[in-house]
């Protein structure tokens, strides 16, 4: 395995160098999957999606614009995996084009205790306002707008 220590320094890729161009999925793992599902399509208004791979199991994802996240069950052996998948381990930011202030409406009316926000930050295309909050697993959710 390649240790950090062997990594060029940030800006001195070679112009034949490789890239990646966005992210296509991540995998969440998870306590109870019916808990993480509700609270991604009932909350997050995400469309939860039965998947069956070629190894005949039973996985879960979640769909929203573009992106997918997996859920796998903590203890089942999907292979390949993280080395230490633990439930609640990610801090997850999502783009919302729905005003901070609706959401804050929204998760008072769900029951969702907002951690902290409305507060500004640095996301990655600029300046976001963002709610932090936390997901059945501990997972710390941010919905931003940008700014």
């Amino acid at each position: 395995m390649v240790g950090h220590e062997h990594l060029p320094a940030t800006g001195s890729r070679s112009p034949k160098s490789p890239t990646v161009q966005s992210l296509d999925h991540l995998v969440l793992t998870v306590r109870d999957l019916g808990a993480k599902r509700a609270f991604y399509t009932e909350v997050l208004g995400m469309r939860a999606e039965r998947l069956t791979p070629s190894d005949g199991t039973r996985r879960w994802a979640l769909r929203f614009g573009h992106q997918k996240i997996n859920l796998h069950q903590a203890g089942a052996n999907v292979l390949p995996k993280a080395a230490h998948p633990t439930p609640g381990a990610a801090d997850l930011c999502f783009l919302s084009a729905t005003p901070v202030a609706d959401w804050q409406a929204h998760l008072r009316a769900k029951r969702i205790a907002i951690e902290e926000g409305p507060v500004r930050r640095s996301g990655a295309e600029g300046p976001v306002l963002s709610l932090y909050l936390r997901d059945p697993d501990g997972t710390l959710i941010t919905l931003s707008n940008q700014l």
